[in-house]
């Protein structure tokens, strides 16, 4: 009964009442429009469903027949309601709050960073100081998982010198690509299908193709160290970025890959 009165009393409250409902529909409409398409839609889906039945039939009934115990329990449930849903979507709230870390806004007070990203941009610099080839694919929504099963698992944590060592010159691995899953290093060696695009340059190597063939396939992310002339170069959607120094590397794979990494498993 309490939460129809509540309800009257928006409805008859003037100006105030319709901000407040505003405000309400602003922060639902904000949730909704951030969980569709992710993991916890189909969740959220179900969980309006339950809400939508439960108010509709049991709730508003026993408010018409006065059944004092089930509206009690109700009212309980509610508090509980809001724990359950921090627990379901805690994915998805993560998310949300690195989305959040790398607005414009807020980055120019907080720098979102992430100490996979950090390893990896870190090895390229060294790489690329050196002329060392490398190829790294980071895995985002779609699964690189049939290439990771064509190299050689790792599932090694991510770090500068793992990836110094798997591209070193003479070493068994060298030659193919590393795929990171989340925080880790899958593989090592692994093949990658190189691009067909007719519209690339002739002067790109097999590194290059190979890591711009995958970005083609899936959402993945690619970092290429050119071995010629050490030029670092990050691929996605089919296109291939040049990046000049390591600060420029750092932030276009934050801005492209912290999600995954951070998000990840």
């Amino acid at each position: 009964m309490d939460f129809l009165n509540r309800i009257q009393t928006l409805i008859s409250g003037g100006v105030p009442a319709f901000v407040e409902i505003f405000l309400l529909f602003l922060i639902i409409f904000t949730v909704a429009k951030f969980l569709i398409g992710s993991r916890g839609a189909p969740v959220l889906r179900g969980i309006l469903l339950l809400i939508g039945l439960s108010i509709g039939v049991v709730f508003f009934t026993a408010n018409l027949f006065d059944l004092v115990h089930i509206q009690w329990v109700f009212e309980k449930l509610a508090a509980l309601f809001f724990v359950a849903l921090l627990i379901i979507f805690q994915p998805e709230l993560r998310r949300g709050l690195l989305r959040l870390g790398l607005h414009p806004i807020f980055r120019k007070v907080v720098r979102a960073s992430s100490p996979a990203i950090d390893e990896v941009v870190d090895a390229a610099n060294e790489m690329s100081q050196n002329k060392i080839g490398a190829l790294i694919a980071i895995q985002r929504t779609v699964s690189l998982e049939p290439y990771i099963e064509g190299g050689t698992r790792l599932n090694a944590e991510i770090t500068k010198e793992l990836l110094l060592s798997i591209f070193y010159p003479g070493t068994a691995l060298h030659d193919g690509g590393v795929v990171i899953q989340g925080s880790k290093v899958a593989a090592a060696g692994c093949l990658f299908q190189l691009s067909e695009n007719p519209e690339l340059s002739k002067t790109l190597g097999t590194r290059h193709r190979a890591g711009l063939g995958l970005t083609e396939e899936n959402d993945s992310v690619t970092v290429v160290v050119s071995e010629e002339t050490g030029r670092v170069s990050v691929g996605v959607d089919g296109k291939l970025r040049v990046c000049t120094d390591g600060e420029e590397l750092r932030k276009l794979l934050t801005e492209l890959c912290i999600e995954s990494v951070e998000g990840g498993s």
